[in-house]
């Protein structure tokens, strides 16, 4: 397919207007190709889909990541970060470009947001009043927030989550964003939903959520990597003759207790 018309249609739906203030997306390393038939996604770009990479007759058009390979200053992220310029110089070698889709992805609609919520089977779904990348919506029937908690991990894939009970003992409503958007809380409150859920929630934060007598749900990060099928279909939708390959390689940090 033609760069412009796919990027067209991607940005159409995922616009970088969209991304947060200081967000880094677009192309991180290399050069589009003018026709692009195979595409590789990963929710981050690092040296084991490199090697993945690597042992591929054939290699991929581009590889699509949600995390921005290089955030911040190219030179200097380079500069201050061995492994990542290392990647980065043997992908260059390779030919491939790197494109990243961030918080664009996150905010617009059938984007990251969006799928958490649809895998929660929330109904009602849509953005929050006062944030935008924010979904919120309503259990099908009210559930004792353990039970809940319980619930969340097996539609987002967790084996295990934080939950911060200081609120309602009774979810009917949520919200949520994934990734790291524990900031986002008392929005979700002030609208009225019964739990939030996010992640990489830190300590101050915690003790502010106990403080504001709320729920938190605290959610691996890894959550994001429902981008990859997101992303797929999406791509597929805009044209079904596309290669679209997934490398899912990120395992939750494991649970000792």
């Amino acid at each position: 397919m033609n760069k412009i018309k796919l990027f067209r249609a991607l940005s159409n739906q995922f616009p970088k207007t969209l991304k947060s203030r200081g967000d880094r997306v677009g192309l991180m390393t290399g050069r589009l190709p003018n026709d692009i038939k195979s595409i590789l996604l990963c929710l981050d770009f690092d040296e084991t889909v490199l090697n993945y990479v690597k042992k591929l007759d054939k290699k991929p058009d581009m590889i699509l990541t949600h995390h921005p390979f290089i955030y911040g200053p190219r030179k200097k992220v380079l500069m201050r970060n061995d492994a990542k310029r290392y990647v980065c110089e043997e992908i260059d070698k390779l030919g491939v470009p790197v494109y990243s889709m961030h918080t664009n992805f996150d905010t617009g609609k059938g984007g990251m947001n969006d799928a958490l919520a649809n895998a929660l089977k929330l109904k009602n779904i849509h953005p929050l009043e006062t944030c935008a990348m924010a979904r919120g919506g309503e259990l099908r029937e009210p559930m004792e927030i353990h039970d809940f908690a319980l619930y969340a991990n097996k539609c987002l894939g967790l084996s295990y989550s934080h939950l911060i009970f200081a609120g309602k003992k009774t979810i009917k409503s949520v919200a949520i964003i994934g990734g790291g958007g524990s900031r986002e809380f008392p929005l979700a409150q002030k609208e009225g939903y019964d739990i939030y859920i996010s992640g990489d929630i830190p300590h101050h934060a915690r003790r502010d959520v106990i403080s504001a007598h709320y729920n938190f749900l605290d959610c691996s990060h890894e959550i994001e990597r429902i981008f990859m099928p997101t992303m797929k279909k999406i791509l597929l939708g805009i044209d079904p003759t596309l290669k679209v390959e997934i490398v899912d390689h990120e395992e939750i940090p494991e649970l000792i207790k």
